[in-house]
């Protein structure tokens, strides 16, 4: 069987980078596209959205902890509410939160 060479490289490397390059391209414009066509699909709703992310922004900066108590043995609690994903989510973070500073009022 001749084995078959394209570019001088083999078959599955020729295939296999641009297969990759696209993933990486459509990776990198994914959230780009998608955001700009959710907004135009539903214009009428795009400020109420975000309204509701400025107020809940703003409640995580009311809430969150001083991060200058932080310690190796009371380490700082998910600061910027990047875990948060649903409201169990925000609950259990504002629990953490208050726990947080619980624990640095007592050792101080």
């Amino acid at each position: 069987m001749e084995q078959i060479n394209i570019f001088g490289l083999d078959p599955f490397l020729v295939l296999g980078l641009p297969t990759l390059g696209s993933g990486a391209v459509g990776w990198l414009l994914g959230p780009f596209l998608g955001n700009a066509v959710f907004g135009m699909a539903h214009r009428r709703v795009g400020p109420q959205i975000a309204e509701k992310e400025k107020d809940f922004y703003r409640r995580i900066k009311k809430h969150r902890v001083d991060p200058s108590g932080g310690s190796s043995a009371n380490p700082v609690p998910d600061y910027y509410g990047e875990k948060i994903g649903s409201v169990m989510e925000y609950r259990n973070w504002m629990k953490d939160q208050r726990a947080f500073n619980r624990r640095r009022q007592n050792f101080l």
